[in-house]
């Protein structure tokens, strides 16, 4: 069936941007698997807004470019500080029920923040909160439609221009074409490509990994966050322990229970994300240990059981009690700061595509996101791409081209992720990338006559693994999240970003 707008991803950017497109015509929103299963459903941190009184937007704007390691696009981030207090206002007035000290908002501390402005939702299930308000929101509107289980496996395109989508309708397992006027990718991250990762099951990178094979720029690629503290116990997820428990006053300690973290910065706990990640890396390979510990035993639990109870009872799950116990930690693959390449209204380098929330790169989190602006990202920039794109409701529909012929790596799974999270990781080198890359490029590819969802994921994501080697090979520096021990400075020739498509090699612009 025909859309005027096609919505590839159910989370807050793509929800947000189907609530401003239902007003310009039809909306269709595409979710891979439940509508509930989403990067934004696992959001727990927060997220952030000057609206205290004791802070900024000018303050909040200096925080986001100095994480960002000189490499945030400057009026993406103005764009983003500037605007994320109405968005945050609109949300209320939509029903989030954001945590509150008796009638005001209260406000939480994260890493390299100046001030306490992140906004919790329920604790520790902030993501959930805005999720279900937009939901409720856009069902409310008459225009919009879902459809759940159905995986992105390809872009239309025609005459240089989007023109819809191909997906893999997970009930029938047939490959189904959808036309549309105009196609926002709001797809997520790709956390998956590496063995622990935050990330839900769903997160392997199917929209960028789409939109490089239409054609379309990517940026920054290179860039991958790793959460310093996901739970580390046998048989239990890579469970994100947010930061706030750090903000709240949390500790990290060695196996011999030293604390580590004033070795390395002196804002120990509350460091950048690249270098408390990095740290906890090190102290591993100092001890031989194979994680470090989260403690929160000297606070209050009262206090942890009310600011953290999804935390607390998760972790109970496992047999561990974060009011007593210390949790056993170490860093997991969380967010892609780059992507597909857009303008600040979600517009691609290819004509009526368009990107939101983490599957863009607008340079708003540079070359190291910001503690809690993502959540912030989704909805100012979903809300931008979807106006924006009703520039597209009139006019007729692009004719319907022949769907792309797939063709899929012979690799187990399991073992491109390991090659990814050992060469392309953390911590990095060129002869280590070089290595990955080899790998990658001698894998052979072969058509499949019934290709199923799993095989169109691990496409992508062999893709996805060495467009990520790529790029960190021409990077010859260490900055943020990139960091190689044969580059380890910063050099200035490198404040650029990084592009590459499926027609030119990386470049810096």
């Amino acid at each position: 069936m025909t859309s005027d707008f096609l919505v590839v991803g159910a989370g807050v950017a793509g929800l947000r941007a189907a609530i401003e497109l239902a007003e310009a015509g039809d909306v269709l929103v595409m979710a891979k698997d439940s509508l509930r299963e989403s990067s934004s459903e696992y959001a727990q941190g927060g997220i952030a807004v000057a609206l205290s009184d004791d802070d900024e937007v000018e303050l909040h704007e200096q925080d986001t470019l100095a994480a960002g390691a000189e490499l945030c696009n400057p009026q993406a981030v103005h764009t983003l500080v500037e605007e994320g207090p109405a968005a945050i206002q609109q949300l209320i007035e939509w029903g989030v029920e954001f945590d509150r000290e008796g009638t005001k908002l209260a406000f939480g501390r994260e890493g390299a923040h100046s001030r306490s402005r992140i906004l919790h939702a329920h604790g520790d299930s902030t993501g959930r909160e805005i999720s279900r308000t937009l939901y409720h929101k856009a069902a409310s509107l008459s225009n919009i439609r879902f459809q759940s289980f159905t995986a992105i496996t390809d872009l239309l395109v025609t005459g240089g221009e989007a023109a819809g989508v191909v997906a893999c309708d997970s009930r029938t397992r047939r490959l189904v074409p959808y036309p549309a006027r105009a196609v926002l990718l709001a797809t997520g991250g790709l956390g998956r490509l590496y063995q622990e990762t935050t990330n839900p099951d769903v997160a392997t990178g199917d929209g960028v990994a789409a939109a490089y094979r239409a054609g379309a720029e990517l940026s920054d690629l290179e860039f991958v966050q790793f959460h310093p503290t996901a739970l580390y116990l046998p048989g239990a997820p890579s469970f994100l322990l947010t930061e706030a428990l750090r903000g709240e006053g949390g500790y990290l300690r060695n196996g011999a229970g030293e604390r580590f973290m004033t070795r390395f910065h002196p804002l120990a706990e509350l460091a950048p994300r690249d270098i408390v990640s990095r740290a906890i890396v090190s102290e591993m390979q100092r001890t031989g240990d194979s994680c470090v510990f989260l403690d929160m035993t000297h606070l209050p639990p009262a206090t942890v059981r009310s600011r953290f109870p999804r935390v607390l009872k998760t972790c109970l799950e496992y047999g561990v009690d974060i009011t007593k116990d210390f949790a056993p930690v170490r860093p997991a693959a969380h967010y892609a700061m780059g992507g597909v390449w857009t303008d600040l209204d979600g517009r691609t380098s290819l004509p009526r595509l368009f990107a939101a929330g983490e599957v863009a790169a607008t340079g708003v989190h540079g070359a190291n996101r910001l503690a809690s602006n993502s959540l912030l990202e989704a909805m100012v920039f979903g809300a931008r791409a979807g106006r924006r794109m009703r520039e597209w409701a009139s006019g007729s529909i692009p004719r319907t081209p022949a769907a792309p012929q797939p063709e899929f790596p012979d690799i187990p799974e399991e073992e491109l992720r390991r090659l990814t999270s050992e060469k392309c990781g953390i911590i990095r080198s060129g002869e280590g990338l070089s290595a990955a890359l080899e790998v990658l490029q001698s894998i052979r590819l072969q058509p499949c006559q019934y290709p199923n969802r799993v095989l169109f994921e691990l496409r992508g994501m062999h893709e996805l693994a060495m467009l990520i080697a790529r790029c960190g090979l021409a990077r010859k520096e260490s900055r943020g999240a990139h960091y190689r021990t044969d580059y380890p400075e910063r050099l200035s020739e490198y404040r650029k970003h990084s592009r590459i498509s499926r027609t030119h090699e990386v470049t810096f612009v």
